[in-house]
């Protein structure tokens, strides 16, 4: 972990670490929220946004391929022209401080090159396990989930995986009193087509999975409202 996330890191087990920490993480859920306005005159540092993608990077997948990616949208000029595309971030993409577009991997860029080279190269796992792996893998994917039967269901298998990512990311946000709303309110085709236009991404790798907008909000939201814990779950025993 890089010293200034470590830092954060640090601070944020400091602060939480009360009599009652169950109570601080519930009360930052419940004042977590999908941002709907943000204030454009504060911007998050560079550490706490470090802190935040370090989160990202940290966060589970399937199988530990990480078919992510994330491409932090700074320059206010491209922001403007993916505004028309992404009805959903209308009223937050140019007020919030920092825009996220997430990528997930295409089937074509997670063939065995690329899963032995996560698994041998970034995980260091034995030659004979990764050989293992593999045949769980094709298994899983060729006839548990069957998301190798096109392209489309491979991409969306992918992008669960950038949620989970993005779920860390708000939580971690959260707890260090940043704002951020989840995006999916776009015409994906069109988002697509233009960032690799603007040479963002090469098509045969990655295909755009959601967006996500960070900063402080300009409104205080109602208070949170769920379905109670009975409707919910089934305890089965």
């Amino acid at each position: 972990m890089p010293p200034l996330c470590f830092s954060l890191f640090h601070r944020l087990i400091q602060e939480t670490a009360m009599p009652d920490t169950k109570q601080t993480v519930l009360e930052t859920f419940h004042r977590r929220y999908a941002c709907k306005k943000y204030d454009p005159a504060k911007k998050i540092s560079r550490e706490d946004f470090e802190f935040i993608l370090e989160t990202g990077r940290l966060s589970p997948s399937s199988f530990g391929l990480e078919p992510w990616r994330f491409l932090v949208i700074q320059n206010p000029a491209l922001r403007a022209e993916l505004k028309p595309l992404a009805w959903g971030a209308a009223d937050k993409i140019m007020d919030c401080s920092h825009f996220i577009v997430f990528l997930a991997r295409t089937q074509a860029a997670m063939q065995p090159d690329y899963r032995h080279k996560m698994w041998s190269g970034v995980h260091h796992i034995p030659p004979h396990i990764v050989e293992m792996r593999e045949g769980f893998f094709q298994q899983f994917a060729e006839h548990n989930f069957r998301i190798t039967e096109s392209p489309r269901t491979f991409h969306d298998w992918a992008s669960k995986q950038s949620y989970i990512a993005l779920a860390n990311m708000m939580t971690a946000a959260a707890f260090i009193g940043i704002d951020s709303t989840p995006i999916e309110g776009f015409r994906q085709e069109e988002v697509n087509a233009f960032l690799t236009e603007k040479g963002l991404f090469n098509p045969a790798e990655y295909r755009v999975s959601l967006m996500a907008a960070f900063g402080y909000r300009n409104e205080e939201p109602r208070a949170k409202t769920r379905l109670p814990m009975e409707e919910i779950v089934q305890w089965v025993e």
